[in-house]
């Protein structure tokens, strides 16, 4: 087919260094290679707690296109929503809201009290007032509580 001089492959490398021939040489680059391929593709560690959420608008999971009053059926996880229109003035497009349940009666939806976000069960709440609810990163509803000397985020659905 080809000749030695029209096979243009031995002229890639050049014969003068004969190091590029080497096994040595080559698995040298096919590890740095293979290394490099494996660090660009493994994502970086996601973080295991809230990442600064202080406020409702970062909240994961709040729903939207809820009434004041009317059924709701997870007063645990994610019991947060937002009203979307004009009902009354407790249903302001925006107000906070989340799914409680009064003794001996259904769960329904009540006005929020101030919500700081996203918080972990059992740290510190002492830069909130006592009543300030907050999520936590799974999604239970936590509620800053004060007794025994301490001020932290206790589930709220107790």
């Amino acid at each position: 087919m080809f000749s030695e001089r029209q096979n243009f492959l031995p002229n890639v490398l050049p014969r003068s260094f004969p190091a590029w021939q080497s096994n040595l040489v080559r698995f040298i680059v096919a590890s740095f290679a293979a290394l490099l391929a494996l660090a660009w593709s493994v994502a970086p560690p996601a973080a295991a707690g809230p990442s600064g959420c202080d406020y409702p608008d970062c909240t994961p999971g709040i729903q939207g296109h809820v009434i004041l009053g009317t059924p709701c059926d997870n007063t645990t996880y994610f019991v947060f929503g937002t009203a979307d229109y004009y009902v009354s003035f407790a249903t302001q497009p925006g107000r906070l809201m989340f799914c409680g349940s009064p003794r001996r009666y259904e769960p329904r939806w009540f006005r929020s009290p101030p919500m700081a976000g996203v918080k972990d069960e059992n740290s510190s709440c002492i830069d909130y007032q006592e009543y300030y609810v907050a999520q936590a990163p799974d999604g239970l509803f936590l509620v800053c509580n004060a007794h025994d000397g301490k001020q932290i985020w206790e589930r709220g659905d107790t």
